[in-house]
């Protein structure tokens, strides 16, 4: 069973290793989740950078608008790798952006909006691996798009293993999962974290509502403590300490 990280360091450490092994173990098309809406997503990728040392300019990475990708090479001054845009309506072809050289690609926080620019570039990407870092591919604000889109989408999504995925539910619940162990429903309970489930696949809004009514009938006795018991309030001060 992983430790709960009690830092956004320690959670961004974690991530690291957990898209190692995914990657090591066959998985070419990797999903990273820290879902804290305070984050500044440049700083975390810049965190989870160090992952790809090795391929220096082997590698590309790629942000979901081209405001990201020259705020992104303004502040990686010394970047070995390239930086550039998904693009969306713009002359500059997708295919023109992937080289023969390029081994391993880092996509930071694309949206939704993105997902059929995406489609074309994992096609020309094909089997070389891929790390989607912090997507929004999920907002509430497509909601509206029409069957086929939403189709379309989660088609894609299928093709992406989430290999660590950290979200607080509300002040005492969160989901956590940590590559290649199960996701994990926890609850603090006074001083410590409880594990109240551990499942294959991660669960719907539905799955937690009915487990924690489950557990709240049942009680916790039969709950796995976790300990950092300040996890929660140790990544918030660190995310204000970054938002500031």
């Amino acid at each position: 069973m992983t430790q709960l990280p009690d830092s956004l360091e320690d959670a961004i450490a974690q991530a690291r290793e957990a898209t190692k092994a995914a990657l090591a173990d066959g998985y070419n098309r990797v999903q990273v989740d820290l879902l804290f809406p305070e984050l500044k997503q440049m700083l975390v990728a810049e965190q989870f950078l160090p992952l790809f040392a090795e391929y220096e300019s082997r590698l590309k990475v790629f942000f979901a608008d081209a405001g990201g990708a020259a705020l992104a090479r303004r502040d990686w001054v010394d970047a070995p790798f390239q930086i550039l845009d998904i693009g969306t309506g713009r002359a500059v072809s997708i295919q023109s952006k992937i080289q023969p050289e390029d081994e391993i690609f880092l996509f930071v926080s694309p949206t939704a909006v993105e997902i059929p620019q995406l489609e074309k570039v994992c096609e020309i990407i094909g089997d070389r691996p891929l790390v989607m870092l912090n997507p929004r591919l999920e907002d509430s604000g497509t909601v509206g798009i029409g069957y086929a889109a939403r189709q379309v989408r989660q088609r894609f999504l299928n093709t992406i293993e989430s290999c660590y995925y950290l979200r607080p539910v509300d002040e005492t619940t969160a989901v956590f999962r940590c590559y290649p162990g199960q996701w994990e429903v926890l609850v603090q309970q006074g001083e410590n974290w409880e594990i109240i489930a551990e499942l294959p696949k991660k669960p719907s809004g539905d799955d937690i509502d009915y487990l924690l009514m489950q557990g709240r009938s049942q009680g916790s006795s039969d709950a796995a403590p976790v300990k950092k018991p300040s996890m929660f309030k140790s990544l918030q001060r660190f995310i204000k300490a970054l938002s500031s």
